[in-house]
């Protein structure tokens, strides 16, 4: 008979060497285990929610702008509801006729532009509000500020320095040297003109079309030729600026925002 082998005649075999690490690296089968990829959050750009109150002025955001339409709100009460006497004094010592601005030309200059010929009814109260509030918003109040006068004085100075040397030589009555003349009128339009170097193109040029096209209407009815070549002289102040304000834009909000 055959002998059997038993469990004490099997050679001996050496044990196999751990490889628990080595496995780890293994790539594993599919379906075999779920790998938890970490997710990384990707800021998405912010979206500008429309604000349509960043139009009109606020004490906080725009406060020269907000101060002057206030101021203008009384004075233009004042007109409304006054006395006409004391109305027609108030504006006529206010008037930058020429008489005034070889008097006292740094007083009427800033008095001239308290009041708004026409009214809450006049369009330039929109145009002061939504235009001088953009300015502002973009480039500050001060720099707003000198684009405004900028304006109110070359353009009211560009039509009465004209009339004075015309009445000189003879061409013009001595009463023209008292022309009644004030508002706001002159400050808009070179705002008009600067804010529209701070809008893309085609906002820009849409803007100074209507705007520009609006003046030359006014100017070819000849209701009042001084003050119609006044707000195209402004506008074109205002264009002029355009390098000027533009340098601002880029040190107050380096972005470009």
């Amino acid at each position: 008979m055959e002998s059997l082998a038993t469990a004490d005649d099997e050679p001996s075999v050496a044990p196999l060497p751990d490889v628990s690490e080595l496995l780890d690296g293994m790539p594993r089968q599919r379906g075999a285990a779920t790998v938890a990829v970490p997710t990384v959050q990707v800021p998405l750009p912010a979206v500008r929610a429309l604000r349509p109150w960043r139009l009109l002025p606020t004490p906080t955001g725009t406060p020269f702008t907000f101060a002057y339409a206030a101021v203008l709100a009384i004075t233009t009460l004042i007109t409304t509801y006054a006395d006409p006497s004391l109305v027609d004094t108030l504006l006529q010592a206010s008037s930058t006729d020429v008489a005034h601005l070889v008097q006292t030309p740094v007083l009427v200059l800033l008095a001239s532009g308290l009041w708004i010929a026409g009214g809450f009814a006049s369009p330039y109260v929109v145009c002061f509000l939504l235009v001088l509030t953009a300015l502002e918003r973009r480039m500050g109040g001060a720099r707003t500020a000198v684009v405004f006068l900028l304006g109110h004085v070359l353009a009211t100075l560009a039509t009465e320095v004209p009339v004075g040397l015309a009445v000189l030589v003879g061409h013009l009555p001595d009463s023209s040297l008292h022309r009644f003349d004030y508002g706001i009128s002159f400050g808009v339009a070179a705002s008009v003109g600067a804010l529209a170097g701070l809008l893309t193109p085609w906002l820009r040029w849409p803007l100074l079309v209507l705007f520009g096209s609006m003046l030359v209407e006014d100017l070819i009815e000849f209701t009042d030729p001084l003050s119609n070549w006044g707000h195209l002289i402004s506008l074109a102040i205002g264009i002029a600026t355009w390098p000027m304000i533009r340098r601002w834009v880029r040190v107050v909000s380096p972005s470009g925002v």
